[in-house]
């Protein structure tokens, strides 16, 4: 690698000297060009014995050259011009690019088959292919950090360090040298240097802060696992009586062919053993988990395949133990979540026909929900599908008393992206027909749990794929209605409230199964305006303004039930949510409906509604809806001259200059200000007076 270093020192030294020598060529002193041409004849005759390769040997070249290349008679000091000097130069330059070039191919083709090999697990290969590539082309970065991973996969890590030292040479701000770095340093323990090498990156990319951040999780996971460990087996060659008690109950407990009684008690035995993270760790130090899994007896009653006596105890005794080892120890965490045994048996026992085993299971899976970094074991090796089913059918039977902990589960895993979208595939059986079958059974047995459900159900639907296709799926708007319906009979507002929400958040996506049941679903929501709950109020707003766009028979239905004059009522209040679903919706209406503009005029003939929202709102949905609102009303004859006399004019002229980013705005504000002064030239007087004709004018193609 020395070699290496001084060959690109050497190629810059002549690199000057080159430059040097043609500055002096150049010269317009005779004596000096005469003298250049001598170190010109000495350097090419010193260079043409040279043999052709960058490497350094310290063998005398000359001697390996046996039969060097004549040197032509034009080089003398006498015959060689500048203008020759440079050709050849310029000659050995297009040589030694070719010989690049075909050095390049050589070594991406080794590349090539070395990421074959690697694909393969064959990283012995893949290291040759790798250096054979090097050996070609010494400063290609990418077989550096290549081989690098190469070797981390065999366990040579000090080799993987000096290859990402060298592809940093190659390429100081290379993320992988510093990536595979730092994989490196944590193997070989040295967690500080790990530390600094993830971190490097963020400086490098700061939109890579997330990843790094996983990576510095692992390395305080692993040296927190050291710690544990030496600690522990500190403890245990001390003879300390807690730390000896540990491995002689696991020798007893891999005794084959035992009764499950006898299980049990040692079981428990174990768990009063285990009161703290060195008991923990001397259980995973000493095969804890493959004595219990691989026991013939204990799996059989984890998968629920024995009928012997105290099978149910035994089962709940391992549940229990599960938990007290894993309980804020990360290590023994990902041990049994990555045993498939124990993998399995958990998602099995959460619709267990015995209330203990189903209790200790959810508390367990709980225990996992907790985290994010436990949370991410547990969707990375449990069958999501499955147990996803299996919560939603512990949900859906208030009456066996787990559902509190089954829902707590299922909102804290919806949280991860990665587990919203393994189940886009299995959407429809795993939560559309659970969910919308319990939405159908409203009662006062599972009221208390349909709040977080349906909270839950809004966290999978933030992932675009399941927001899409619940939005699509008929069955979800039809039980959508039947528990509004419900709902609002039966005063259930705890259930009315977030149900409300997740349908805004649906219902921004166009879909037949929402024009399908708008005309209901905006019947339903107009009841609830007059609701006691402002909250509820808001929401059913908030349903409005974007059912009501989907169906053009919602827009006449509402406005037919007096929408316009209950809408009117809502902005004269102080909600900024609720004033921004409302403006939407009243322009919705006028929109579609000439009976609407007639209503709003006929209650508010200088539209005083419209013009408290253009002149006081900085919410730029709020401004820009009312001025498009604003728009429509003045499609109706005598109109603007109704409003002659005020200030509309001046604020529709404030927002068509406005911030160049909020075009949405301009654009309304110069449509509506257009319409005015062309329904009533009156209204030109005054943007004369404030200089907008010059506004309007290049607002124009917005008006057209």
């Amino acid at each position: 690698m020395m070699d290496q270093l001084e060959d690109f020192e050497s190629f810059l030294e002549k690199v000057d000297k080159i430059s040097e020598l043609v500055k002096e060529l150049k010269s317009s002193d005779a004596d000096a060009q005469q003298k250049a041409v001598e170190k010109a004849d000495h350097y090419i005759s010193a260079f043409a014995l040279e043999v052709d390769e960058p490497c350094r040997t310290k063998i005398n070249r000359t001697t390996i050259n046996t039969n060097p290349p004549p040197q032509p008679s034009s080089l003398n000091s006498s015959s060689v011009s500048p203008e020759n000097f440079m050709k050849i130069m310029e000659r050995d330059a297009e040589d030694r690019r070719q010989r690049r070039r075909e050095k390049e191919e050589k070594a991406i083709a080794l590349k090539v088959k070395g990421n074959a090999a690697y694909t393969q697990e064959d990283y012995e290969t893949a290291v040759k292919y790798y250096s054979d590539g090097l050996a070609e082309l010494r400063d290609m970065q990418q077989l550096y950090t290549n081989r690098a991973q190469a070797y981390i996969k065999l366990g040579k890590y000090k080799e993987a360090i000096s290859d990402c030292e060298w592809a940093l040479k190659c390429n100081e701000k290379c993320i992988k040298a510093y990536l595979h770095m730092g994989k490196a340093y944590m193997a070989l323990k040295n967690y500080n240097k790990s530390r600094n090498c993830y971190e490097k990156i963020v400086e490098i990319e700061p939109g890579r802060e997330k990843m790094v951040k996983e990576y510095l999780t692992q390395v305080d996971l692993e040296e927190e696992r050291e710690s544990q460990e030496r600690s522990a087996r500190e403890e245990f060659d001390k003879g300390e009586e807690k730390a000896t008690t540990v491995p002689q109950l696991l020798e007893k407990l891999s005794r084959p062919e035992q009764i499950p009684l006898y299980y049990c008690g040692g079981l428990e035995l174990l768990s009063q053993a285990i009161t703290d993270c060195t008991g923990q760790t001397l259980f995973r130090l000493n095969n804890g988990f493959s004595i219990i899994s691989s026991n013939d007896m204990v799996r059989s009653c984890l998968l629920q395949k024995t009928r012997e006596p105290y099978a149910q105890e035994l089962c709940v005794s391992v549940l229990k133990l599960w938990r007290m080892i894993c309980n804020g120890n990360d290590e023994n965490q990902k041990m049994l979540m990555t045993c498939p045994a124990s993998s399995q048996s958990i998602v099995y026992l959460v619709t267990s026909e015995h209330i203990a085993v189903r209790t200790e299971c959810l508390a367990l899976l709980c225990l996992y929900s907790q985290m994010p970094h436990s949370r991410g074991l547990a969707i990375d090796n449990l069958n999501l599908h499955m147990l996803m089913k299996n919560l939603m059918e512990c949900i859906s039977k208030p009456k066996q008393q787990q559902e509190n902990t089954a829902v707590v589960v299922l909102e804290k895993f919806a949280s991860e992206n990665n587990f919203c979208m393994q189940l886009r595939d299995v959407l429809a059986e795993s939560v559309c027909v659970p969910f919308t079958t319990i939405l159908r059974n409203i009662s006062r047995s599972n009221q208390h749990v349909l709040p977080p459900l349906i909270s839950a159900i809004g966290c999978l639907a933030r992932d675009d794929v399941i927001r899409h296709n619940m939005a699509h799926n008929p069955e979800c708007w039809e039980a959508f209605l039947v528990a509004m319906k419900h709902c609002s009979a039966c005063e259930f507002k705890d259930i009315l409230y977030p149900m409300l929400g997740l349908i805004i958040n649906l219902s921004t996506i166009n879909s037949p199964a929402i024009q399908e049941h708008a005309v209901s679903l905006s019947g339903l929501c107009l009841g609830l305006l007059s609701d006691s709950d402002g909250g509820i109020i808001t929401r059913a707003t908030g349903v409005l303004s974007t059912v009501l766009p989907q169906s053009p028979a919602a827009v006449q239905h509402a406005v037919q039930e007096g929408v316009v004059r209950t809408i009117r009522r809502l902005l004269k209040g102080p909600g900024q949510t609720t004033t921004k679903y409302a403006i939407k919706t009243l322009t919705v209406c006028t929109a579609a409906s000439h009976l609407a503009r007639e209503e709003l005029v006929k209650s508010d003939k200088r539209l005083s509604i419209l013009r408290r929202l253009l002149g006081s709102s900085c919410d730029e949905m709020v401004s820009g809806n009312a001025a498009l609102c604003l728009g429509h009303c003045l499609e109706l004859e005598g109109i603007a001259s109704n409003l002659l006399g005020t200030d509309f004019v001046p604020l529709l002229l404030h927002h068509a200059a406005g911030n160049a980013k909020r075009t949405a705005v301009q654009q309304n504000a110069a449509i509506a200000l257009g319409k005015l002064c062309r329904s009533e030239p009156r209204h030109v007087n005054k943007l004369r007076e404030l200089h907008g004709l010059e506004i309007l004018h290049s607002c124009m193609k917005l008006i057209t």
